[in-house]
């Protein structure tokens, strides 16, 4: 008689236990996916990051087969960033999951023979994971 009590006692304890830890692991998940939601990046701040990438890529990728004033090629590029920031901007679609976004984004330049690029980009605590590029 004395065992039974004992094991009913345990398998009181042990179920008071499990309720108490999903309880905390309820708190901890709803406590993350606030923490997610407050820090998924606004789309001015992907177009800020967008832009850096892309006048970044410029002036490495274009401004270096300039073969003379690549001093003026920087800086002509640096002038373009407002309209380079617009053209993404205008040029971006956002999906808002709430913990996240995904952000695509299609760049053309309108000059014969030159190549459109899409990216897809994940916006997640105050960060940004470009996961795709493609150029077509």
């Amino acid at each position: 008689m004395g065992s039974l009590c004992l094991e009913r006692l345990k398998a009181k304890v042990f179920m008071k236990t499990l309720k108490i830890l999903a309880s905390v692991g309820g708190i901890a998940a709803i406590g993350l996916g606030v923490a997610m939601a407050i820090a998924n990046p606004s789309r001015e701040a992907y177009n800020e990051y967008a832009t850096s990438k892309l006048v970044e890529f410029a002036k490495d990728e274009g401004c270096s087969k300039v073969p003379v004033g690549k001093d003026r090629c920087l800086s002509v590029v640096d002038s373009l960033r407002p309209q380079i920031m617009e053209g993404i901007s205008q040029s971006t679609q956002r999906q808002n999951f709430i913990l996240f976004s995904i952000y695509k984004t299609e760049i053309s330049i309108p000059v014969p023979l030159t190549p459109s690029y899409q990216f897809e980009t994940l916006g997640a605590f105050q960060s940004f994971y470009t996961f795709k590029q493609e150029e077509n």
